[in-house]
């Protein structure tokens, strides 16, 4: 099972999305929405992460996986220019996954194609259900 609470944190009140509107910040991790967008899913042999990632480079993206949870860090840097409207957000961003299963760590794989990074945490088969045969004696 795996929990994402990420969108838990961050600011809630009234009081501070009005003091996040007066003093805007351009670190993604100050974002009052969780950056990146993530999905999460699993079936019996897997879990599955997939993050929209647009324009970044897999050098600056770093995956941790621990005891009991996946970071996902990385860095958007800016580019300079004047610009009208900038909706897409620069600077230091983190995600934690919570993961409430075993994971074999050395079958984990990770990809990046057209902006989107998949993580396939694939499940240990010491904590699957095993299936016991009966037989007649």
């Amino acid at each position: 099972m795996v929990i994402d609470l990420s969108p838990f944190y961050g600011p809630g009140t009234p009081l501070d999305r009005l003091f996040e509107s007066l003093l805007p910040s351009m670190a993604i991790s100050q974002r009052s929405l969780a950056y990146p967008p993530l999905n999460i899913g699993e079936d019996d042999a897997n879990i599955y992460v997939s993050c929209e990632i647009p324009g970044m480079d897999i050098a600056d993206l770093d995956l941790t996986l621990t005891d009991s949870s996946l970071v996902i860090k990385g860095e958007r840097k800016a580019v300079k220019g004047k610009y009208y409207r900038q909706e897409r957000p620069t600077g230091f961003f983190q995600r934690v996954v919570n993961i409430q299963a075993a994971v074999a760590r050395d079958r984990v794989t990770a990809s990046m194609r057209d902006g989107v990074l998949e993580v396939v945490l694939p499940k240990s088969d010491a904590r699957r259900p095993k299936k016991i045969t009966i037989e007649a004696v």
